[in-house]
């Protein structure tokens, strides 16, 4: 009777596997890079490049929103949003895109992030005219907010919610202490078991504490591990510096097949660059995926106008896509082992990459970057799922200290145990979640772009932009936080 269920389960697993694995090539293969691709053209355009011409002024904006009296500021949100973007993508994921599409993937992928910039604004901005006060005092919102109040559709937001709660809240959880455990233990030889423990001690210490101590954490810690990493990789581009004119040459050239022209590979080696370099860049960024809308809306304005964290979102693209990953690919292109016949795989390439050139004490190196990396990660991906979570229950906190510990069962679990078809099916959720916010937002993008412009007339105007709603007939019934001038804003009491 085992053996036959054994059978059962065997052949249930595979099928189930297969009809993920399809459902996946469908959206990832396909669909969904085609259609950020779209978006991103399409949002770049209608605002006329406003992630080139008005870098400066995000800049200024960041550094406006330091700090505020009560709530998360715009530079908080900006970190935590950066926690959760960053992580293994950057390192192992560029070395994927360089392995499977060469040095063009590079140059795919920045000019993927350069128009991803623009989605990013898009969702930023509608994330924080649709936001919503709670009863606690903080302020939520994201797509499935925007889905709710902007389209009038709440299943829509409930479809999101759950597939953002799947795959963030949950799986790339696990998915992360995983990668921890995983990367301690062939280094160092520490059982996997114990770190586990460790991971969800200092875990339930940042996520009990709610959205406001994730956001704290993330802007001590973001600064830190990105300075740190890209101190590093400079050293070896100045190490390098007379190779740099080289390898910026080589990325130009195979973008476009003039390397491999010769070689009679043209069409088939750009295609290989182009898939990589956009799926990883878009993978990397999350710029029209929805997640880091979720964070957005829960900046306290700084101007008062909801553009202002349009600004500051499009720059936390740039920094993951134009500046970090840049740095992994400089790393181990200078170094020159991607030319090796021994040369490794995915994140172990980078590492020999950095052992060949400035010795073995980089393990420890690579050991802490993969430590703060993931574990900032798992902290602000729960971030994202918490407003979800209060999104499905009428934003009150019903519910959300057993999901806290659910959390934490996956993180211990993801430490100490590997199953594939989970992973997948976290693909597909967000996958799914993707798809459903793209859509919103080109139905939605009309108003975005209204708000953007009143931003950037008064901007012109020498003003310092505030947001005035009755200029929006639009939004003349919405509740939420931009309530007219002398109204309170209106609050779930659920």
């Amino acid at each position: 009777m085992s053996v036959t269920n054994g059978s059962f389960l065997t052949s249930l697993n595979d099928a189930l596997n297969g009809v993920i694995g399809a459902v996946n090539g469908l959206l990832w293969g396909q669909l969904l890079v085609y259609l950020l691709v779209a978006v991103g053209v399409y949002f770049t355009l209608r605002l006329g490049f406003i992630q080139i011409r008005q870098f400066g002024h995000a800049v200024s904006v960041l550094k406006s929103g330091k700090d505020v009296d009560n709530g998360i500021s715009s530079y908080q949100v900006f970190c935590t949003s950066m926690a959760a973007r960053v992580g293994t993508g950057n390192m192992a994921g560029v070395a994927v895109a360089l392995a499977a599409g060469g040095p063009g993937a590079i140059f795919w992928m920045w000019l993927i992030a350069l128009f991803g910039m623009s989605t990013a604004f898009i969702e930023s901005t509608l994330a924080q005219i649709y936001k919503t006060k709670g009863i606690d005092g903080q302020y939520r919102g994201g797509p499935a907010y925007y889905m709710e109040k902007g389209l009038g559709q709440r299943w829509m937001g409930t479809l999101f919610s759950i597939c953002l709660i799947i795959a963030f809240g949950l799986v790339f959880n696990a998915v992360q202490a995983n990668t921890i455990t995983d990367a301690l233990s062939h280094s160092f030889g520490f059982d996997q078991t114990i770190m586990g423990m460790i991971i969800v001690a200092f875990s339930a210490f940042f996520i009990m504490g709610g959205l406001r101590k994730v956001a704290a954490a993330s802007a001590r810690i973001v600064p830190v591990m990105a300075i740190g990493y890209l101190a590093i990789a400079l050293l070896i581009v100045i190490m390098n510096l007379s190779e740099l004119p080289a390898a910026l040459m080589l990325i130009v050239k195979s973008a476009f097949g003039w390397q491999e022209a010769a070689a009679g590979g043209v069409a088939y080696t750009v295609a290989q660059a182009m898939q990589s370099g956009i799926a990883r860049g878009l993978f990397s960024n999350e710029a029209g995926m929805g997640s880091a809308a979720n964070v957005a809306a829960s900046a306290t304005p700084n101007p008062n106008h909801p553009a202002s964290q349009g600004f500051v979102q499009m720059l936390g693209v740039f920094v993951d896509t134009l500046v970090i990953c840049t740095a992994s690919a400089a790393m181990i292109m200078l170094s020159g082992v991607m030319n090796q016949p021994d040369a490794a795989t995915g994140i172990s390439l980078l590492q020999q990459a950095l052992s060949s050139e400035l010795g073995d004490w980089t393990t420890y190196f690579m050991a802490a970057a993969i430590i703060l990396f993931c574990f900032t990660s798992i902290i602000a991906n729960y971030s994202y799922a918490e407003t979800n979570v209060m999104f499905l229950n009428g934003n009150t906190k019903k519910g959300l200290f057993i999901f806290r510990l659910c959390v934490l069962a996956m993180v211990m679990f993801g430490s100490v145990a590997s199953l594939p078809v989970v992973w997948n099916l976290a693909d597909a959720s967000m996958g799914m979640m993707a798809l459903v916010n793209i859509i919103t937002l080109v139905l939605l993008s009309k108003l975005a772009i209204k708000v953007i412009k009143d931003y950037e007339t008064q901007l012109k105007q020498g003003k310092t932009p505030e947001f005035d709603r009755s200029k929006f007939p639009e939004l003349e019934e919405l509740d939420g936080a931009w309530h007219p001038e002398g109204s309170e804003p209106v609050t779930s009491t659920k």
